[in-house]
């Protein structure tokens, strides 16, 4: 039986090109377009459930689909207009989910219900979060209110905020603490304050040292606060990758952060929480980066949600060359949409395009048993072990070497001097775990 000595190797990793064209460019709010597709399925966990009919008058911030579960958030309208449908969309994942459509009338027209939220300790400041249909904006989704609600929160003490944007291409964590890093810093006190914390880490590439002198500038004076920064090494915005590279502190496998009394909040979801408790405006709109070489005009945009990909690429000048990738997200870990009929989400951080020269698969060889994807793994996971384990449907020795760890980076696959399709088969040998554990 294999034997995982250490389950995090944030020294390792891969040597990602950086990429980062719009690093310089402010973000331009986008015209609000004629039609938008605000799905119902915009976070882990249940989706939300739709609350409104054909027909009915909609302005922004009202409620238009409920939280499912424990594990949901509600979500917002985010424009005033008339619901023209309620439909069904095909998400990145081959799942379907509800969609609202709605025709915009262009006003904007802010809800009577849109009021900043009475905050007086812990528990109403979950509720506010929950209200605000706050998720995860670093790409996992993950509802906010359940994450600031840990079962042990005697036990937390360390916020820790992921701002190392380390996928290539991605600007608009960067842009959030250029442009908002004030609102960065009083969301932090404010999830600080209410949740009783002792320290506040902010955990920055090194490629990004104008965002780490601002934010230790912002920060200098501030009880419990540091700026860290890290290696640029991908994929340091990883959470286990994360957590250790600021605490020191190793999660145990299977156990969520809040077990090392650490809770990691996205950099814009932090900034989020300040705009949120001053305004009551939900989240209804995102910052996104739009970059790839079938882009005209690259830049970072701010989209109301449910904006479809195809009008982001319009305003940004359209595509430059014929498509041959459409991403939802960074190269490494981002979605290959089907079409650009697909809707921004809460949780999309950009849109890259390319044409078919980038887009092109490279042609795989045999494995040569280097090693290298081993050595870049962040969890010291084999990939070599687990391929033969999975080409002979093994589920234990799967299970004894700790597959269920893997995160999907990409890393290995990156490194791969036979161009292996290494990550798509870590996936399946989870999803074969999965399957055999039922």
């Amino acid at each position: 039986m294999a034997v995982l000595k250490k389950l995090v190797r944030s020294a390792e990793g891969a040597h990602v090109p950086h990429n980062k064209n719009t690093e310089n460019c402010e973000t331009v709010k986008m015209p609000v377009p004629k039609r938008v597709y605000v799905s119902m399925s915009q976070h882990i966990g249940a989706p939300a459930k739709a609350c409104v009919k054909k027909g009915v008058e909609v302005k922004v911030g009202d409620v238009i689909g409920t939280a499912g579960g424990f594990i949901s958030a509600p979500v917002h309208s985010s424009v005033s207009g008339k619901v023209f449908s309620v439909d069904e969309v095909m998400l990145t994942n081959g799942r379907k989910a509800q969609v609202v459509v709605i025709d915009t009338d262009g006003l904007q027209t802010v809800s009577e219900n849109v009021k900043a939220p009475e905050v007086t300790d812990h528990a109403s400041f979950v509720q506010a979060i929950k209200d605000s249909g706050l998720v995860g904006l670093g790409g996992a989704g993950f509802p906010t209110g359940v994450k600031l609600d840990p079962q042990n929160l005697d036990e937390v003490d360390t916020l820790v905020i992921n701002a190392a944007e380390c996928e290539p291409y991605i600007t608009a964590d960067y842009r959030e603490m250029m442009e908002c890093g004030e609102d960065v810093v009083e969301g932090a006190k404010l999830v600080k304050e209410y949740l009783n914390l002792s320290k506040v880490i902010i955990g920055i590439e090194a490629n990004k040292p104008q965002a780490i002198e601002k934010m230790k500038a912002l920060t200098s004076g501030l009880e419990g606060f540091t700026v860290a920064t890290l290696p640029s090494v991908y994929p340091q915005g990883a959470e286990k990758v994360l957590i250790e590279q600021t605490t020191g502190k190793e999660v145990p496998q299977g156990a969520l952060p809040a077990a090392v009394g650490v809770i990691v909040m996205n950099v814009a979801s932090v900034g989020f929480v300040n705009r949120y408790m001053k305004t009551g405006m939900p989240l209804v709109s995102k910052r996104l980066t739009v970059d790839g070489d079938a882009v005209a005009n690259p830049q970072n945009v701010e989209v109301v949600i449910g904006t479809t990909v195809k009008d982001v690429v319009e305003f940004c000048g359209g595509y430059s060359q014929e498509p041959g990738k459409i991403i939802s997200g960074g190269p490494m870990m981002g979605a290959a949409l089907a079409n650009d009929e697909m809707p921004v989400m809460k949780q999309n951080n950009a849109i890259l395009v390319f044409g078919a020269e980038k887009a092109k698969l490279p042609e795989e060889s045999p494995c040569i048993r280097c090693g290298r994807c081993i050595n870049a793994c962040p969890m010291g996971l084999s990939p070599v072990e687990i391929a033969l384990a999975l080409s002979v449907e093994d589920a234990d020795e799967l299970k004894a070497l700790f597959t269920d760890l893997c995160m999907e980076c990409g890393s290995c696959s990156f490194v791969c001097p036979a161009k292996r399709p290494v990550a798509q088969t870590m996936r399946e040998a989870k999803d074969f775990m999965r399957k055999a554990a039922k």
